[in-house]
């Protein structure tokens, strides 16, 4: 495939990605209580289009990866399998979600009552979403294809990411900081990721438009 269109795909793959994490992370907080029905299928539903959008995000990164340096392929393999993973992950979380408060009969939290995604959503995720983006970062300082900046951001992102792998020893509250299913260790680490990925996804896209050949100075800053 071309590299241009490879550029310009993987680009608005990340770019649709976080556009709908940045919209959905928000819907978590509207409500004190249990929310109503029509908001937490809506944010699962949002949720489920980013997820797919992540997916084809890490197979075009996979084949950006191809096209830029095939000796370094692999890493861009790795990249696509773990964040097929962590996105299989998630989805299986929100479906869960979604078919307890079709069933229940009354309005319900289900970050609190759907007690099977905590680990799914906490220390699993954050587990595998730090092997994505160490994955990234690694590919990225390895050819060159973007500026430095997006690499090592994804390794500072990984290490906060695994800061809260240890979280599931610190209980089921949502409104705690650190706790399984506590919301510095879901809402804000979406959050964050949902920023990066709009920062990297608008990057790889304008970088289809002034391609520098690797390991120019101009592409280093």
């Amino acid at each position: 495939m071309n590299e241009i269109v490879v550029r310009r795909l993987t680009g608005l793959a990340g770019i649709a990605t976080a556009v709908a994490f940045i919209v959905e992370v928000p819907l978590y907080f509207i409500y004190s209580g249990p929310p109503p029905d029509s908001n937490v299928l809506a944010r699962l539903l949002i949720g489920i289009l980013a997820l797919a959008f992540l997916i084809v995000f890490a197979t075009a990164f996979r084949e950006l990866v191809k096209v830029t340096n095939p000796a370094h392929e692999w890493i861009g393999t790795m990249a696509f399998a773990v964040g097929l993973v962590y996105s299989t992950i998630t989805l299986v979380s929100s479906g869960l979600e979604a078919g307890a408060v079709i069933a229940s009969d009354h309005p319900i939290d289900p970050t609190i009552t759907v007690s099977g995604t905590y680990v799914l959503y906490g220390t699993i995720g954050r587990l595998m979403l730090a092997l994505f983006l160490t994955a990234v970062g690694f590919a990225i300082s390895r050819t060159d294809l973007l500026p430095l900046w997006t690499g090592r951001s994804a390794f500072v992102l990984a290490a906060v990411n695994l800061i809260f792998v240890p979280s599931l020893f610190f209980g089921n509250t949502p409104e705690h900081f650190y706790a399984a299913n506590g919301w510095g260790t879901t809402a804000l680490m979406g959050a964050i990721f949902s920023y990066w990925m709009l920062a990297v996804g608008v990057s790889i896209y304008r970088s289809a438009t002034r391609r520098t050949p690797a390991g120019s100075p101009a592409l280093r800053h």
